[in-house]
């Protein structure tokens, strides 16, 4: 899963980016509240985690900018900012869930996975296709009757692929998918990711669609 913070505040920056990786995510972490809305626009993330005193530009203005123009990434907002007026104003102009500092990292997480469950359409925290499974909390994925724990990187081919079942993936959309910017990207990466699911499961897990891309299969109705 792939995480975009907005937060200027180093050391808070620092440890969140470090749990956040710890848990196998990959992050990109900008300071300043301009270079923040430039990412959302050009970054493919799966939640965007959002100061709202920010330099630069205020966290509020990225809000209604990005949603003003029709972008749909997930917004959680952690700021020290906890009375009720700027909690009803940033979930109004289209915050999916707002924290306020300081907060609980377990919190954090199970909110992070909550709202990446309902904008995919999920109540729980198992996502899939009717044929595979896979746990946003214990990275378990299900296939066949068979279960393993994934690695941050292949759990994070899986998110990818099972979001949007039955639509072709590019090599380029997973790797932005997977990787942050300062991530060292070989050119067989995603073929490796693969390859290591495969091995674990079956080839069938994953379609390769030649000179498109992988696929899984937008399974049972």
């Amino acid at each position: 899963m792939r995480i975009l913070l907005i937060e200027d505040d180093p050391m808070i920056g620092q440890g969140l980016r470090r749990s956040l990786e710890d848990a196998g995510m990959s992050v990109d972490w900008v300071r300043d509240g301009q270079m923040g809305a430039e990412a959302i626009t050009v970054g493919d993330y799966a939640i965007v985690l959002l100061d709202l005193g920010l330099p630069g530009r205020d966290g509020t203005e990225i809000l209604r900018t990005v949603r003003g123009s029709g972008d749909k990434t997930p917004v959680l907002v952690i700021t020290a900012r906890d009375e009720l007026d700027d909690r009803i104003a940033s979930l109004d102009l289209g915050a999916d869930d707002y924290l306020a500092k300081p907060f609980d990292l377990r919190e954090l997480m199970a909110r992070i996975r909550a709202v990446v469950r309902r904008h995919a359409g999920q109540a729980a925290s198992v996502i899939g296709n009717g044929e595979i499974e896979i746990d946003l909390a214990s990275h378990e994925l299900t296939y066949r009757g068979q279960t393993q724990i994934l690695p941050a990187r292949e759990f994070a081919l899986m998110h990818a692929l099972l979001k949007r079942p039955g639509t072709i993936l590019s090599r380029t959309q997973l790797e932005e998918s997977i990787y942050g910017w300062g991530d060292e990207v070989e050119s067989n990466a995603i073929d490796v990711l693969i390859h290591y699911v495969r091995r674990k499961f079956d080839k069938d897990i994953i379609y390769n669609v030649r000179g498109a891309g992988w696929m899984v299969a937008k399974g049972k109705a």
